[in-house]
């Protein structure tokens, strides 16, 4: 039985990159591989962390080995960590890369490994150019990839960014084979639940139509372009309007920016009563209530590489309102499963219009078709058939 080992955060850490590769790691076992997960015992240090708190409340997986062995700035456990890992001889490193922050602790740990001259290391690369710049970034990201054997992406923006990276200085393109790769579907959610049901558990309004923000609130998200938007279509729709209300705006999601600008930004446009706040962080259990209590989901991105919150939509059916730019475009197809629009609030309003033009159910049928694509076999057969390419 091969070893596989996930680098990467894991329970009791929380987030998207804690669920993905908590979910990698129980297909790599129903799959019949022997697989665990080395997670973070200090991902960020706290004046680094813009959210509350870094661990989750909800129970650890079940048949999932866990261990929070990583200090991200400590030199001395990278060494650590990296000897044990060298000598535990994993078939396969599977190593998630999201954050030039985590370039030299990672690099550092897959040096050690590569000395036993056995475990195949392959990296996940959620970006390679970060959504915020900051110094060292370049070098960071370079050290860490020069630890890498193989490389998969979920969006094209990525792999393109990541083939400037392998073109520079010491790197030889054709030892290093990247695979693009759809982000998997998050199905470990729970089941679809019906709307009315949805929205009687969060309280919300049976008969409002309701358009949701989904996910950390961050800059580059642009929920200040969809606020704006908000504001257009008040403007735009007659009232009263039985016929077509005007949309609520459900933000759910624990702010990872300044807070103040953006309550700010809400009063000077005079939409409190346009807006549903949720603005904590959602625990697994209470996902599937948002999205199925929404008529679509709208990601209004100033900038994007591939978003979590698409195989979110997916899986629970939701169409789409999404910005082109990054790899949104790509997986989002125009008029099928959801609406390309440009990142302005104009535009941002015009796709909220066009989607209750066309209705929820015109969506559906394309949705069931495109989610197939998107499974976690293809992914985990990606990392076999790489690493197999490795050995020939």
């Amino acid at each position: 039985m091969s070893k596989i080992i996930i680098i990467g955060p894991g329970h009791p850490l929380r987030g998207g990159l804690a669920t993905f590769n908590q979910r990698l790691a129980k297909e790599f076992i129903q799959s019949g591989y022997d697989c665990s997960i080395y997670s973070f015992s200090l991902q960020y240090p706290s004046f680094l962390f813009p959210g509350k708190t870094q661990y989750s409340n909800d129970p650890a997986p079940e048949g999932i080995k866990i261990y929070s062995a990583i200090n991200s700035v400590n030199p001395l456990n990278w060494i650590k960590v990296g000897n044990k890992l060298k000598k535990e001889r994993p078939d396969i490193i599977v190593v998630r890369f999201w954050l030039p922050f985590m370039g030299p602790a990672l690099g550092t740990i897959l040096r050690k490994v590569k000395k036993n001259k056995h475990t195949k290391i392959v990296c996940i690369a959620d970006n390679v150019i970060p959504h915020e710049k900051r110094a060292g970034d370049k070098a960071f990201t370079k050290y860490f990839l020069k630890s890498c054997d193989a490389f998969i992406t979920m969006s094209e923006k990525v792999m393109n960014d990541l083939r400037k990276f392998l073109r520079m200085d010491s790197f030889k393109e054709k030892t290093k084979p990247a695979r693009l790769v759809q982000h998997p579907l998050y199905d470990n959610f729970g089941e679809i639940v019906s709307k009315a049901e949805a929205r009687k558990h969060l309280g919300l309004p049976g008969n409002e139509k309701i358009v949701l923000f989904f996910g950390f609130i961050r800059k580059y998200k642009g929920l200040d372009l969809l606020l704006e938007a908000m504001k257009i279509l008040k403007e735009r729709i007659p009232i009263p309007n039985s016929q077509f209300p005007i949309p609520k705006l459900l933000i759910a999601g624990e702010f990872y920016e300044d807070e103040k600008h953006l309550k700010e930004l809400m009063k000077q446009l005079n939409i409190s009563d346009q807006l549903i706040l949720k603005t904590g962080f959602i625990p697994d259990s209470e996902v599937k209530y948002y999205l199925c209590a929404a008529d679509v989901v709208i990601q209004p991105y100033r900038n994007a590489t591939q978003s979590g919150v698409t195989p979110l939509a997916y899986y629970f059916e939701k169409p789409m309102v999404v910005t082109n730019v990054g790899g949104l475009p790509s997986l989002v197809p125009n008029e099928k499963t959801g609406l390309v629009v440009e990142p302005d609030p104009s535009s941002i309003a015009e796709g909220i219009l066009r989607f209750y033009q066309l209705g929820e159910n015109y969506f559906i049928p394309h949705l069931r078709t495109e989610k197939q694509k998107y499974s976690w076999s293809n992914m985990v057969s990606t990392i076999i058939e790489l690493t197999n390419d490795l050995q020939k």
